[in-house]
């Protein structure tokens, strides 16, 4: 099988490797397409945090079933793969939180991803494909991401959601907010982010703290009570410090993006709203299973997300555009079929 592993930061290589031997409790999968993430762009320019090298990057995939012993699943079925391999009996597993396994292994993180011809899955991730094609079956997990996050903050209808960073999970974030009924503001400091939350989502409410006062933006829009909920998307620490003060009382913060720092915050500050600080890691499949179902239904369309292909043979030489701001990069997708 045909992979492309990336070898250092900054240095992919393509390798001619066997095909995994089947065991049971596995199936073999084709991969038919794959998204590029945050989480693989920051391994390729090295900063992605716990990361080890050789590794075979994405988790974001659509795949056609090749063989094994999954119950209901026969060969040529489209599907996804939910990229997160739990342990199914830790404290976490045990609750339910499979996102959040205590020995938790991420596919193109812990080990090796869907940048490869063929990939060999424990049946126990395998969704079928619905109906959807392969460019929504690839934007299913990073959209459950956002469904998972929306669902943890117990936004309800009407509540004003600010959701700081509009990268490819921000906007996720926000197609769900909006189907909670949320009223929502959007902040990111690249406009051409900003622009896409207007021309596609149609958000009238949308902030770059490099050019205004955000907090007195924020405090305008809201007539005085700031919002509800705050979710972070960018995993900045500045940004994620900063959004404290945009909580009302009784607000909720949630946080997405994943930082190495330490945060900080003023504690009188957050003491008397009684606030509420969570993470959120990853989705489960009820959070697949939503984000699927609001595809079918027409709730939601991530396809103009899509803005950069690659076909996998020019992958390795161009995948270093994708980090360059110049090219305005929302979700790229790379080819293998």
């Amino acid at each position: 099988m045909n992979t492309l592993v990336c070898q250092t930061p900054g240095h992919f290589e393509y390798q001619q490797r066997s095909l995994p031997e089947i065991n049971p409790g596995y199936s073999l999968v084709k991969i038919r397409q794959v998204g590029v993430c945050g989480t693989d762009l920051h391994a390729f320019d090295g900063t992605q945090p716990f990361f080890t090298y050789p590794r075979i990057l994405g988790h974001e995939i659509a795949a056609e079933y090749v063989t094994g012993d999954a119950v209901g699943f026969s060969a040529g079925d489209r599907l996804t793969v939910i990229p997160y391999y739990h342990c199914g009996t830790c404290i976490a597993c045990r609750q339910g939180k499979t996102n959040c396994c205590a020995s938790l292994k991420v596919t193109g993180v812990h080990v090796d991803g869907g940048m490869t011809s063929h990939l060999l899955v424990p049946n126990y991730t395998l969704v079928h494909g619905g109906g959807l094609n392969d460019d929504q079956l690839a934007l299913v997990e990073p959209l459950a991401i956002g469904a998972h996050a929306v669902e943890r903050s117990g936004m309800r209808s009407g509540d004003w959601v600010l959701i700081v960073g509009a990268g490819p999970i921000g906007l996720g974030l926000i197609q769900f907010a909006r189907l909670k009924g949320a009223q929502i503001i959007v902040m990111d400091t690249q406009e051409h982010r900003l622009d896409f939350c207007n021309k596609h989502l149609h958000i009238e409410h949308r902030i770059n703290p490099a050019k205004v006062d955000a907090y007195e933006a924020i405090r305008n829009i809201t007539y005085g009570e700031m919002p509800a909920v705050v979710i972070d998307a960018t995993g900045n620490l500045d940004a994620i410090n900063q959004a404290f003060r945009f909580m009302s009382h009784a607000g909720v913060y949630v946080l997405v993006g994943l930082q190495l720092g330490e945060i900080a915050f003023s504690h009188p500050e957050f003491h008397k709203r009684e606030a509420t600080l969570m993470s959120s890691r990853n989705a489960t499949r009820g959070d697949f299973n939503r984000v699927m179902q609001a595809i079918q239904l027409g709730q939601i369309n991530p396809l103009p997300m899509i803005t950069h292909r690659l076909s996998f043979g020019l992958a390795a030489e161009r995948f270093s555009l994708l980090v360059q701001p110049n090219q305005k990069v929302v979700k790229a997708m790379i080819h293998l079929l």
